[in-house]
């Protein structure tokens, strides 16, 4: 197509666009009339940057690509193994969740990592929440102090 012809498209498109602007404004007012402007404005705007072509050109290429997909054993063969892909991965999670929540279940009071197929596994119970107890560093005294203000004060 030439230039002439994308600027017809782009004149039937605004003034398209112009008509439902008015009929936005009359019935559904100011909001509605604005956005139908918005969408008025955008194929003038696409025609003026070269991106209306790109446009057609690119909806041409998915109507080809459509219309060979419903003829082509190939093209069903990729829809098939996307397909079983999918699938794939949505077993080994759940499959993956059942194997933590049993770790978790069996394992709660065990602290010691253990090497399992996904790498080494965290603890699973949290150290004590002050080691002012049993005589720790000054930095574990001062944790004690600001979980003993945060306490006061209601905050967990």
């Amino acid at each position: 197509m030439d230039g002439t012809t994308w600027a017809a498209l782009t004149a039937a498109l605004t003034v398209a666009g112009a008509i439902w602007t008015w009929i936005a404004f009359q019935r559904r007012g100011a909001a509605n009339g604005l956005r139908a402007l918005g969408f008025t404005l955008l194929p003038a705007a696409a025609w003026l940057t070269g991106t209306l072509e790109v446009v057609v050109e690119i909806a041409g290429s998915v109507t080809d690509w459509a219309t060979g997909l419903v003829f082509d054993i190939f093209t069903w063969a990729g829809v098939g193994l996307a397909g079983l892909a999918v699938v794939l991965f949505l077993v080994s999670g759940i499959i993956r969740d059942r194997q933590l929540a049993r770790a978790q279940q069996g394992g709660a009071t065990q602290a010691t990592p253990q090497a399992g197929v996904d790498g080494p596994r965290r603890r699973t119970s949290l150290p004590p929440a002050s080691a002012k107890s049993k005589g720790g560093s000054p930095i574990d005294d001062e944790m004690a102090d600001i979980e003993a203000l945060l306490k006061k004060r209601g905050i967990e």
